[in-house]
């Protein structure tokens, strides 16, 4: 298991339920499905933005366009998501 720090330098919790710290990868070409841990990210990037973009950054080559099947579709949820805070689902 990954040990994540979180921004204000202490341990994130190592133990994670059920969905929480997952994220669910499906490829529509192949009709793949597998899944990722979001723990090696958690304590670097803030909220699902900034582990969304890191995972651009690392999935996607940068002379991929648009519309380029290579490209990628992310659809991520905020710390805030669910919670009722202004402007948390935006």
């Amino acid at each position: 298991m990954i040990k994540a720090k979180s921004l204000r330098g202490g341990d994130l919790p190592s133990e994670i339920k059920e969905w929480c710290g997952k994220i669910l990868k499906t490829d529509l070409s192949t009709h793949g499905i597998s899944e990722m841990e979001t723990m090696a990210y958690a304590g670097r990037f803030l909220g699902g933005r900034g582990i969304a973009t890191r995972i651009y950054w690392e999935e996607v080559e940068p002379e991929v366009c648009a519309y380029d099947p290579r490209n990628c579709l992310i659809f991520m949820t905020g710390p805030l998501g669910a919670t009722g805070a202004q402007g948390a689902s935006r």
